[in-house]
């Protein structure tokens, strides 16, 4: 006969595997949210939709205060390559972060907590549960910053939400292992686009152009050189590299047009603030040695993630294997905006794969779900 661990490993694999075969995008899910839905209608949580796409599992146990978990939903574009049975199948659209795995976990937790209000969790009753437990099901990680419109709805305000939990699937850490830092955990992540103007022109008359590709040419590594400066002299991350130069339109013109897209990544206000002065600053200098002129922009981007000191104290308490990342990940999250309205704690969870997230061959073996599942009871049993 299955024990609880095979029974629990069945379903978090079959949610996993379900999910995993129908990836949708921001904040168009109508598949996965009926998927979930019809997973917590079987619960005794109340379910609302506070927002487009986002869905809430309210277990509301007359604690006048609540511990909320966070799961994202949405999937990137991105063709799948795994070639598993369970494969994507929605062409061009893949669960290439893991988000599938986290949607498993939370459902995990969902049900869980039904058990031990029902009296079917192992001699654990209502009794044991010292918080009402909040589960939020958000869409457009991937894109616009769900996270943002949910804690703009209210609802964490009226469930009565004084902390929450997230977590992520994560390559480079053993398998089942779980890994977080106090304070800065996460970059903050601002897009940067610099369009420089000048004036087409033959190469033989090179003269009468004003040359905007040379301007770009400038700029981009002063501009990533000098991030490197602003980080060495401030004492914390600040990276600005370019993935993107577009300039011209033929190889025997001066090019009258250049446009240059980045991402800046920094982990305070005050970095951000200097390093849009000084890329600002470089951009006119760059213009104006080749005589064009420059539009500079920087999206506002995710906040940093940023974990509550005292709350992760609290979550070590209740994990004792919970190891600390030595140092913060330049790398952006929208879980961000959660902790902006009330303390939060972001962890990963290893996959040991090592295959980077957005690969088209990401995949996972679903048992180290069991220790991110396992987390999380550990975590709504804190008083």
């Amino acid at each position: 006969m299955p024990d609880d661990k095979d029974r629990e490993l069945e379903r978090l694999r079959r949610w996993r595997r379900d999910l995993h075969r129908i990836p949708e995008l921001d904040v168009d899910l109508p598949e996965t949210l009926a998927y979930v839905r019809a997973a917590l209608d079987a619960l005794s949580c109340e379910v609302v939709e506070p927002c487009e796409s986002c869905l809430v599992a309210r277990f509301d146990l007359g604690r006048g205060r609540a511990t909320a978990l966070r799961t994202d939903m949405d999937a990137l574009p991105v063709a799948e390559r795994t070639g598993a049975p369970y494969a994507s199948a929605h062409p061009g659209r893949m669960h290439a972060c893991g988000h599938d795995g986290h949607m498993a976990m939370a459902l995990a937790a969902a049900t869980w907590v039904d058990d031990v209000v029902a009296g079917r969790a192992g001699g654990l009753s209502a009794d044991n549960l010292p918080r009402d437990v909040v589960i939020v099901f958000q869409p457009a990680e991937e894109t616009t910053g769900g996270a943002a419109r949910v804690c703009g709805s209210g609802v964490l305000e009226r469930c009565g939400v004084d902390r929450i939990f997230g977590m992520h699937l994560w390559p480079d850490l053993p398998a089942g292992a779980l890994a977080s830092r106090p304070g800065a955990l996460m970059a903050r992540s601002s897009e940067v686009t610099v369009e420089f103007s000048g004036r087409a022109s033959h190469i033989a008359r090179w003269q009468e152009g004003r040359d905007a590709l040379a301007a770009a040419a400038r700029f981009v590594p002063s501009a990533e050189a000098m991030c490197g400066r602003l980080a060495r002299e401030g004492g914390e991350p600040c990276l600005l590299r370019f993935g993107r130069l577009e300039a011209g339109t033929v190889r025997n013109a001066i090019a009258g047009s250049a446009r240059a897209e980045g991402s800046l990544r920094v982990f305070s206000d005050a970095m951000l603030d200097r390093a849009r002065e000084a890329v600002g600053t470089l951009a006119q200098n760059a213009a104006r040695t080749e005589g064009c002129t420059v539009e500079l922009s920087l999206s506002e981007g995710y906040p940093p993630v940023t974990n509550d000191p005292e709350l992760l104290s609290a979550a070590r308490r209740a994990l004792p294997g919970l190891r600390e990342l030595d140092e913060p990940l330049l790398i952006a999250e929208d879980f961000s905006f959660y902790q902006r309205s009330l303390p939060g704690v972001f962890m990963l969870l290893g996959t040991g794969t090592g295959t980077p997230l957005h690969a088209d061959t990401f995949d996972f073996d679903e048992r180290v779900l069991l220790a991110g599942a396992d987390a999380y009871r550990r975590l709504l049993l804190m008083a």
